[in-house]
C-alpha cells in the first residue's frame, strides 16, 4: 500500500511533553501518473483518450483531463476513456491526464501524447464497411487480444471500436488492425466485436463477433455479486440495499430483475456512486399484497454483467 500508517507524535506543552493520541501525519503524498496515456483522433471535433487504471492501493478517486495544460475533462476512477468533443478539424491537440487521491493530492501528468483532428467532410452520410473478419484469443486470466481486417470508407476510416455486451471497452487507431484488452474477468466467455468510424462518427455494422474464453485465475479472486441484498417494503415503495462486488473500480450500474425478468437500469451518476452500501428506493403502483422476487447484477469494468446477488422476495404494502 503507498499510504503511510498514523503516526504518534509528541506535543510539546507548558508541563512538558506529552504524547498526542489519535494525531496522524496528514496524506501529502500524491498518487502515481496515469500509465498507457493514448489519443486517437475519431472525427475531425473528436479525440478520444484512454489510459490505464490505478492500482487499488493507490487510492485514486478520480482523473482529470487537460488539454495544453488546460484542465478540459473531470472523471471518478472508474472511468480510464474519454471523447474529448467540440474541436477544430486539421489540429493539433496534446493531451495529459492526472489522478487524484481522496485528500486531494493530484499525481504529475506524465508525457503528453499528440494528436491531430482530420479535415471536417461535409455532408458525410455514408458509414464504413464493417471488418469483414474478427478473432481473438486470451492471453491470460485477466486480458485478451482481438484482431479484425480493414474496414473501407469513402473519406477514411479514423477509428476502431471493440463492443463487449453491447457496450465500447476500446478504441483503436486507423491504421491498426488489433489489440490488447485488459480489466477481464478470469474463467469468462467474451464476445466482441468491432466497428470501423469515419471522420463524420458514422459507424459501421459490426465486425463476425468472436468469442474468447479467459482461463481461471490462482485463487479465484473477488466475486461479481452485489453481497448483502435487502429489499424491504414500505407504503407506495420497495428500498433495495446492497454492498457493491469489488472490481477494483466503482460500479454504477446494476441491472433489477423482478419475478426473473429485466426491469430496469439503476444509474448512479458523477459524484453520487455509493463508496459503501448502495440503496434505491422503487416507487411501486402494484396493488398492496403482490409479491415480487427481486436480485439484481452490476456491470463490470469489462462491459459485462456480473454475477446475480441473492434474490429476495417482498410482499408489497398499500
Amino acid at each position: 500500500m503507498r499510504r503511510t500508517a498514523p503516526l504518534l507524535v509528541l506535543c510539546l506543552t507548558l508541563g512538558g511533553l506529552a504524547a498526542c493520541a489519535g494525531c496522524s501525519a496528514p496524506d501529502t503524498e500524491p498518487p502515481p501518473a496515469p500509465a498507457g496515456l493514448t489519443a486517437q483522433a475519431a472525427s475531425s471535433t473528436t479525440v478520444h483518450v484512454m489510459w490505464e487504471a490505478a492500482a487499488e492501493g493507490d487510492g485514486v478517486t478520480g482523473y482529470q483531463v487537460f488539454e495544453a495544460g488546460r484542465l478540459v475533462r473531470e472523471l471518478p476512477s472508474e472511468k480510464t476513456m474519454v471523447d474529448i468533443t467540440g474541436l477544430t478539424p486539421q489540429t493539433g491537440y496534446a493531451f495529459t491526464v492526472r489522478a487524484k487521491d481522496a485528500a486531494g493530492n493530484l499525481s504529475g501528468s506524465g508525457p503528453a501524447v499528440a494528436a491531430t483532428t482530420p479535415a471536417a467532410k461535409a455532408e458525410d452520410l455514408r458509414a464504413p464497411t464493417a471488418p469483414a473478419t474478427a478473432t481473438g484469443r486470451a492471453t491470460g486470466p485477466r486480458a485478451a487480444r482481438v484482431s479484425w481486417s480493414a474496414a473501407t470508407d469513402d473519406t477514411g476510416v479514423t477509428a476502431y471500436d471493440v463492443y463487449q455486451g453491447g457496450v465500447r471497452i476500446h478504441t483503436a487507431g486507423p491504421g491498426e488492425t488489433g489489440t490488447a484488452l485488459s480489466g477481464l474477468q478470469p474463467d469468462t466467455v467474451y464476445t466482441f466485436t468491432v466497428r470501423a468510424r469515419d471522420g463524420a462518427d458514422n459507424s459501421s455494422p459490426d465486425s463476425p463477433a468472436v468469442d474468447v474464453t479467459t482461463p481461471p485465475a490462482s485463487g479465484g479472486g473477488p466475486g461479481t455479486s452485489p453481497a448483502g441484498f435487502t429489499a424491504a417494503a414500505s407504503p407506495g415503495a420497495v428500498t433495495l440495499t446492497w454492498t457493491p462486488p469489488d472490481t477494483g473500480r466503482e460500479t454504477s450500474e446494476y441491472e433489477l430483475y423482478v419475478n426473473g425478468r429485466p426491469t430496469t437500469v439503476i444509474q448512479f451518476g458523477k459524484g453520487a456512486v455509493p463508496s459503501g452500501r448502495a440503496e434505491h428506493r422503487i416507487t411501486v403502483t402494484e396493488p398492496a399484497g403482490t409479491v415480487w422476487a427481486v436480485k439484481l447484477r452490476a456491470r463490470l469494468p469489462d462491459g459485462n454483467w456480473g454475477a446475480f446477488s441473492a434474490e429476495r422476495t417482498v410482499t408489497l404494502v398499500a
